[in-house]
C-alpha cells in the first residue's frame, strides 16, 4: 500500500480528498492535518466519516507527513501552500498542491493576481496538473500544481477548439457558474444560506484570480497569446460548476464536423463524455463524480461556437483531479478510485 498525507484536512477539499482516498484500494492515509483543529478527530468535524476514519488531525507542521508518506496533498490557501511545499519536497515526498501557488509559471503574474512568492525557484518544475492536456509530464512529477475548478472546465471545453485553430483566441467569453463550496468552509457573510439561496450573482467581475490561469493554460494549447472575458457567478447550491463559453469561428464549420473533433479529442479519456447532441449539461449529472460533461454548437447566425462544460467543483475541479494526478505518478491505472457514479438526485 502507498502512504498518502493530507495537509489542510477541515476544508471542503480536504474533506474530500479523505473521503475518495479512503476508498482507493492501493492508498492508506497516513497522516490528517489541519492548524485550526490540531488534536480533533476528523469524524468529530465532519460526522459523515463517522466509524468509517478515525484520523485525528495533527498540527501544520510538514515534518511528519513529510517522513509517512510517499504522496503529499496539500489542501491549503494560497501562500500556505508555499510555505510548506519545499520542505517536503527537500523531505523527499511528492506533492498534489490543490492551491494557486504553482499554477502560474510567470512570477510578475503570480504577484500582480496574489502576493509576493516566496519559493519562486520551484515554478519552472511544477506541472500544471490537468491530465488531458499533461498526463506525460505529471508521470513524472515530484510537484504537481492540481488545476482550478473554473480552468478545467474552460480548458477541457475550449482546448480542442483553439488546438484546431478553428476560433479567433482574441473572442473568448467564459460566463461560468458555481456552487458555494467554491468559496470555502470558512465562515463568510457572502456564503451564509440567507445571503444565498433563491439568490443569483456575479462575482470577482473582471477581477477574478483563476483569469490569469484560463489565458496562462489556453495559451499554450493555442500557440499564442490567448485573452479572454472570464465572469463567475454564484449559484445557490452545494456542488457544480457550468461553464458555457462562447468564441467567434474561423473558416467552413457546423456542429457536426464540431462534435467529430470532440468525439475524437475525447473517446480515449475516462473522464471527459460528449452528450448526445441536443442533450445539455448539467450539474446534477456529475455531482460527486469525476466526470466532466460537454456539449457544443455552431449557432450560424452568429458565426458563433457554443461550448458547455459541467464539473463538480469540489471532485473534477479539486480532490478527485488531484486523485487522478496521483494515480498518474505512481503508476497506477488513472481511473483507480475515481469510477463512482454521480450522485442523483
Amino acid at each position: 500500500m502507498v502512504k498518502v498525507s493530507v495537509m489542510g484536512a477541515s476544508g471542503y477539499t480536504g474533506v474530500e480528498l479523505v473521503r475518495l482516498l479512503h476508498a482507493h484500494p492501493e492508498v492508506e492515509i497516513a497522516c490528517v492535518t489541519a492548524r485550526q483543529n490540531a488534536g480533533e478527530e476528523m469524524a468529530s468535524l465532519f460526522p459523515s466519516l463517522f466509524r468509517e476514519i478515525d484520523l485525528v488531525c495533527e498540527g501544520g507542521d510538514p515534518a511528519r507527513p513529510a517522513k509517512e508518506s510517499d504522496i503529499v496533498f496539500t489542501a491549503l490557501p494560497h501562500q500556505a501552500a508555499m510555505e510548506v511545499v519545499p520542505g517536503l519536497l527537500e523531505y523527499g515526498s511528492r506533492v498534489v498542491d490543490l492551491s494557486a501557488d504553482y499554477r502560474l509559471r510567470d512570477v510578475d503574474v503570480y504577484r500582480r493576481w496574489y502576493q509576493e512568492h516566496t519559493s519562486a525557484d520551484l515554478l519552472p518544475e511544477a506541472v500544471y496538473g490537468l491530465p488531458e492536456l499533461n498526463r506525460d509530464q505529471v508521470r513524472s512529477a515530484r510537484l504537481v500544481a492540481n488545476p482550478g475548478c473554473y480552468p478545467t472546465s474552460v480548458a477541457l471545453a475550449l482546448s480542442p477548439l483553439l488546438r484546431e485553430k478553428l476560433i479567433d483566441h482574441r473572442t473568448l467569453v467564459a460566463d461560468c457558474k458555481s456552487g458555494t463550496s467554491g468559496a470555502g468552509r470558512a465562515a463568510k457573510v457572502g456564503s451564509l444560506f440567507c445571503e444565498v439561496n433563491e439568490g443569483f450573482k456575479p462575482y470577482g467581475v473582471g477581477a477574478h484570480r483563476h483569469t490569469p490561469e484560463i489565458e496562462q493554460t489556453l495559451s499554450a494549447v493555442a500557440g499564442e497569446d490567448v485573452r479572454l472575458t472570464f465572469t463567475p457567478h454564484l449559484l445557490p447550491i452545494n456542488r457544480g460548476i457550468l461553464s458555457t463559453c462562447y468564441a467567434l469561428a474561423l473558416g467552413d464549420v457546423d456542429t457536426t464536423s464540431l462534435r467529430s473533433l470532440y468525439q475524437q479529442t475525447y473517446a480515449s479519456e475516462r473522464f471527459v463524455r460528449l452528450l448526445p447532441q441536443g442533450s445539455w449539461p448539467n450539474v446534477s449529472n456529475v455531482r460527486g463524480s469525476n466526470f466532466c460533461d460537454i456539449n457544443l454548437m455552431f449557432d450560424a447566425r452568429t458565426n458563433r461556437v457554443i461550448v458547455v462544460a459541467a464539473i463538480d467543483n469540489l471532485v473534477k475541479g479539486a480532490a478527485g483531479q488531484a486523485v487522478q494526478n496521483m494515480n498518474l505518478m505512481l503508476g497506477f491505472e488513472e481511473s483507480l478510485g475515481l469510477t463512482q457514479l454521480a450522485l442523483f438526485p
